[in-house]
Protein backbone atom coordinates (compact mmCIF):
# COMPACT_ATOMS: atom_id res chain seq x y z
CA UNK A 1 0.00 0.00 0.00
CA UNK A 2 3.44 2.20 1.12
CA UNK A 3 5.95 2.75 -0.76
CA UNK A 4 8.17 2.50 2.08
CA UNK A 5 6.83 -1.28 2.79
CA UNK A 6 8.15 -2.28 -0.31
CA UNK A 7 11.79 -2.16 2.02
CA UNK A 8 10.06 -4.04 4.62
CA UNK A 9 12.42 -7.00 5.37
CA UNK A 10 10.33 -10.02 5.19
CA UNK A 11 12.84 -12.81 6.24
CA UNK A 12 13.09 -11.47 9.28
CA UNK A 13 9.71 -12.43 10.26
CA UNK A 14 8.77 -16.19 11.21
CA UNK A 15 5.93 -17.12 9.33
CA UNK A 16 2.92 -14.97 7.22
CA UNK A 17 1.09 -14.28 10.47
CA UNK A 18 3.75 -12.38 12.11
CA UNK A 19 4.22 -10.56 8.33
CA UNK A 20 0.82 -9.98 8.50
CA UNK A 21 0.54 -8.53 11.48
CA UNK A 22 3.90 -6.17 11.24
CA UNK A 23 2.51 -5.01 8.01
CA UNK A 24 -0.84 -4.06 10.16
CA UNK A 25 1.39 -2.47 12.56
CA UNK A 26 3.27 -0.23 9.92
CA UNK A 27 -0.54 0.87 8.12
CA UNK A 28 -1.95 1.76 11.74
CA UNK A 29 1.23 3.87 12.80
CA UNK A 30 1.51 5.30 9.32
CA UNK A 31 -2.29 6.58 9.60
CA UNK A 32 -1.84 7.94 13.09
CA UNK A 33 1.33 10.33 11.91
CA UNK A 34 -0.75 11.51 9.10
CA UNK A 35 -2.32 14.58 9.25
CA UNK A 36 -5.93 15.33 7.70
CA UNK A 37 -8.33 18.31 7.65
CA UNK A 38 -11.80 17.87 6.77
CA UNK A 39 -12.47 21.31 6.00
CA UNK A 40 -16.19 23.01 5.97
CA UNK A 41 -17.92 19.49 7.76
CA UNK A 42 -20.34 19.86 10.52
CA UNK A 43 -21.76 16.49 9.81
CA UNK A 44 -18.60 14.17 10.56
CA UNK A 45 -19.18 11.95 7.66
CA UNK A 46 -15.67 12.28 6.21
CA UNK A 47 -14.02 12.92 9.36
CA UNK A 48 -15.73 9.61 11.12
CA UNK A 49 -14.55 7.49 7.97
CA UNK A 50 -10.87 8.92 8.55
CA UNK A 51 -10.94 8.74 12.11
CA UNK A 52 -12.00 4.95 11.70
CA UNK A 53 -8.51 4.31 9.74
CA UNK A 54 -6.60 5.85 12.60
CA UNK A 55 -5.62 8.81 11.26
CA UNK A 56 -5.02 12.17 12.77
CA UNK A 57 -8.03 14.09 11.59
CA UNK A 58 -9.75 17.11 12.35
CA UNK A 59 -13.23 19.00 10.72
CA UNK A 60 -13.58 22.49 10.65
CA UNK A 61 -16.58 25.39 10.26
CA UNK A 62 -18.20 28.58 11.11
CA UNK A 63 -21.13 26.03 12.82
CA UNK A 64 -20.43 23.55 15.77
CA UNK A 65 -20.12 19.69 14.72
CA UNK A 66 -23.28 18.16 14.34
CA UNK A 67 -22.14 15.24 17.02
CA UNK A 68 -20.69 17.77 19.32
CA UNK A 69 -16.98 15.84 19.05
CA UNK A 70 -14.15 17.33 20.46
CA UNK A 71 -12.28 16.58 16.73
CA UNK A 72 -14.04 19.76 15.65
CA UNK A 73 -12.28 23.22 15.41
CA UNK A 74 -15.28 25.91 15.24
CA UNK A 75 -13.38 28.28 12.24
CA UNK A 76 -12.71 29.60 9.27
CA UNK A 77 -11.07 27.30 7.29
CA UNK A 78 -8.48 29.41 6.23
CA UNK A 79 -7.76 30.35 9.80
CA UNK A 80 -7.00 26.61 10.57
CA UNK A 81 -5.51 25.49 7.52
CA UNK A 82 -3.01 28.11 8.44
CA UNK A 83 -2.35 27.46 12.12
CA UNK A 84 -0.70 23.92 11.31
CA UNK A 85 1.20 21.45 8.68
CA UNK A 86 -1.43 19.28 7.28
CA UNK A 87 -0.50 16.06 4.98
CA UNK A 88 -3.93 16.19 3.20
CA UNK A 89 -6.55 18.77 3.33
CA UNK A 90 -10.09 17.93 1.77
CA UNK A 91 -12.33 20.60 0.98
CA UNK A 92 -15.83 19.21 1.47
CA UNK A 93 -18.85 21.56 1.23
CA UNK A 94 -17.72 24.87 0.96
CA UNK A 95 -20.95 27.64 0.13
CA UNK A 96 -21.04 27.22 -3.24
CA UNK A 97 -24.74 28.60 -4.18
CA UNK A 98 -23.19 31.77 -6.68
CA UNK A 99 -20.43 29.71 -8.28
CA UNK A 100 -22.66 26.57 -8.96
CA UNK A 101 -23.87 26.49 -12.81
CA UNK A 102 -27.20 25.76 -11.66
CA UNK A 103 -27.53 29.13 -9.40
CA UNK A 104 -26.21 31.34 -12.29
CA UNK A 105 -29.70 32.83 -13.23
CA UNK A 106 -29.83 34.23 -9.76
CA UNK A 107 -26.95 36.96 -10.70
CA UNK A 108 -28.82 38.42 -13.04
CA UNK A 109 -32.02 37.94 -11.61
CA UNK A 110 -32.04 37.73 -7.70
CA UNK A 111 -34.68 35.77 -5.84
CA UNK A 112 -37.11 37.71 -3.59
CA UNK A 113 -35.58 40.17 -1.05
CA UNK A 114 -31.97 39.91 -2.33
CA UNK A 115 -30.74 42.34 -4.17
CA UNK A 116 -28.20 42.12 -7.70
CA UNK A 117 -25.50 43.22 -5.19
CA UNK A 118 -26.16 40.44 -2.93
CA UNK A 119 -25.91 38.63 -5.15
CA UNK A 120 -22.42 39.80 -6.67
CA UNK A 121 -20.84 40.07 -3.52
CA UNK A 122 -21.59 36.56 -2.74
CA UNK A 123 -20.36 35.60 -5.95
CA UNK A 124 -17.00 37.53 -5.00
CA UNK A 125 -16.92 36.25 -1.51
CA UNK A 126 -17.59 32.45 -2.60
CA UNK A 127 -14.47 32.71 -5.33
CA UNK A 128 -12.34 34.60 -2.55
CA UNK A 129 -13.14 31.62 -0.50
CA UNK A 130 -12.39 28.50 -3.22
CA UNK A 131 -8.93 30.45 -4.43
CA UNK A 132 -7.63 30.82 -0.81
CA UNK A 133 -8.28 26.71 -0.26
CA UNK A 134 -6.86 25.90 -4.13
CA UNK A 135 -3.58 28.29 -3.30
CA UNK A 136 -2.57 26.84 0.20
CA UNK A 137 0.59 25.24 0.18
CA UNK A 138 -0.28 21.86 1.37
CA UNK A 139 1.01 18.44 0.23
CA UNK A 140 -2.39 16.71 -1.04
CA UNK A 141 -5.30 18.66 -1.41
CA UNK A 142 -8.76 18.24 -2.83
CA UNK A 143 -12.04 20.99 -2.96
CA UNK A 144 -15.30 19.58 -3.56
CA UNK A 145 -17.87 21.92 -5.53
CA UNK A 146 -20.78 21.73 -8.39
CA UNK A 147 -19.61 22.28 -11.71
CA UNK A 148 -18.86 26.17 -12.18
CA UNK A 149 -20.00 28.73 -14.16
CA UNK A 150 -18.04 30.81 -15.79
CA UNK A 151 -17.72 33.83 -14.31
CA UNK A 152 -17.04 31.90 -10.63
CA UNK A 153 -13.85 30.39 -13.03
CA UNK A 154 -13.02 34.08 -13.95
CA UNK A 155 -12.76 35.06 -10.31
CA UNK A 156 -10.08 31.85 -8.93
CA UNK A 157 -6.91 32.75 -8.77
CA UNK A 158 -5.24 29.72 -10.90
CA UNK A 159 -8.33 28.00 -12.04
CA UNK A 160 -7.77 24.51 -13.11
CA UNK A 161 -10.70 22.40 -14.67
CA UNK A 162 -11.97 19.85 -11.98
CA UNK A 163 -10.34 16.72 -11.73
CA UNK A 164 -12.86 14.32 -12.00
CA UNK A 165 -16.66 14.29 -10.90
CA UNK A 166 -18.48 11.00 -9.72
CA UNK A 167 -21.63 10.20 -7.99
CA UNK A 168 -22.51 8.53 -4.77
CA UNK A 169 -24.30 5.60 -6.36
CA UNK A 170 -21.09 4.43 -7.91
CA UNK A 171 -20.10 3.74 -3.96
CA UNK A 172 -22.96 1.99 -2.97
CA UNK A 173 -22.87 -1.31 -2.11
CA UNK A 174 -26.70 -2.23 -3.01
CA UNK A 175 -30.14 -0.77 -4.54
CA UNK A 176 -31.73 0.12 -1.15
CA UNK A 177 -28.05 1.74 0.44
CA UNK A 178 -28.70 5.32 1.14
CA UNK A 179 -26.00 5.94 -1.48
CA UNK A 180 -28.04 4.63 -4.39
CA UNK A 181 -28.55 8.24 -5.30
CA UNK A 182 -27.55 10.64 -7.97
CA UNK A 183 -25.71 13.78 -6.88
CA UNK A 184 -22.70 14.76 -9.20
CA UNK A 185 -19.81 15.75 -7.01
CA UNK A 186 -16.97 17.20 -8.74
CA UNK A 187 -13.23 17.37 -6.83
CA UNK A 188 -10.38 19.79 -7.84
CA UNK A 189 -7.29 17.43 -6.75
CA UNK A 190 -3.59 18.51 -6.40
CA UNK A 191 -1.86 15.66 -5.69
CA UNK A 192 -3.77 12.93 -5.41
CA UNK A 193 -5.17 10.51 -7.86
CA UNK A 194 -8.90 10.23 -8.62
CA UNK A 195 -10.86 8.19 -6.70
CA UNK A 196 -11.62 4.77 -7.88
CA UNK A 197 -15.64 3.51 -7.51
CA UNK A 198 -15.86 1.13 -5.05
CA UNK A 199 -19.74 0.38 -5.11
CA UNK A 200 -21.64 -2.68 -6.89
CA UNK A 201 -24.75 -0.85 -8.48
CA UNK A 202 -24.79 0.30 -12.42
CA UNK A 203 -26.93 3.38 -11.55
CA UNK A 204 -30.21 2.08 -12.96
CA UNK A 205 -31.81 2.36 -9.71
CA UNK A 206 -30.36 5.31 -8.34
CA UNK A 207 -32.89 7.77 -6.61
CA UNK A 208 -32.79 11.82 -7.00
CA UNK A 209 -32.92 12.48 -2.88
CA UNK A 210 -31.12 15.39 -3.35
CA UNK A 211 -33.28 17.42 -6.43
CA UNK A 212 -36.27 15.54 -4.90
CA UNK A 213 -35.56 17.92 -1.38
CA UNK A 214 -38.78 19.71 0.03
CA UNK A 215 -38.62 23.16 0.10
CA UNK A 216 -37.44 24.08 4.04
CA UNK A 217 -34.81 25.97 5.96
CA UNK A 218 -32.79 22.70 5.97
CA UNK A 219 -33.31 22.54 2.51
CA UNK A 220 -29.44 23.43 2.02
CA UNK A 221 -28.60 21.01 4.60
CA UNK A 222 -30.31 18.32 3.08
CA UNK A 223 -29.07 19.09 -0.73
CA UNK A 224 -25.00 19.16 0.84
CA UNK A 225 -25.50 15.90 2.28
CA UNK A 226 -21.90 13.97 1.99
CA UNK A 227 -22.18 9.84 1.31
CA UNK A 228 -20.82 7.70 4.00
CA UNK A 229 -19.54 5.21 0.91
CA UNK A 230 -17.67 7.87 -1.18
CA UNK A 231 -16.61 9.06 2.11
CA UNK A 232 -14.70 5.80 3.12
CA UNK A 233 -13.42 5.47 -0.44
CA UNK A 234 -11.59 8.81 0.43
CA UNK A 235 -10.09 7.85 3.27
CA UNK A 236 -9.03 4.24 2.11
CA UNK A 237 -7.33 5.77 -1.03
CA UNK A 238 -6.15 9.43 -0.97
CA UNK A 239 -5.45 8.58 3.39
CA UNK A 240 -2.95 5.73 1.90
CA UNK A 241 -1.59 8.16 -0.92
CA UNK A 242 -1.10 10.98 1.52
CA UNK A 243 0.62 8.79 3.83
CA UNK A 244 2.84 7.84 1.62
CA UNK A 245 3.65 11.15 0.24
CA UNK A 246 4.48 11.88 4.10
CA UNK A 247 6.84 8.86 4.11
CA UNK A 248 8.85 10.12 0.99
CA UNK A 249 10.00 13.02 2.42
Amino acid sequence: MFDQFDLFDTAGSRNAGDRQIDLEQLIAEAAADTSVLIGCETSGTVRGAFQRLGYDVWSCDLLPADDRTNRHIQDDVRNVMASQHWDLICIMHPPCTRLCNSGVRWLSNPPPNRTLDDMQRELREGAELFSDCWNHNTPCLSIENPVMHKHAKQLIRNYQPFSQSVQPWQFADSDSSADNVKKRTCFWNRNLPDLRPTGKVNGKTARSDCHNASPSKDRWKIRSKFHRGMAEAMAQQWGAHASSVRASK
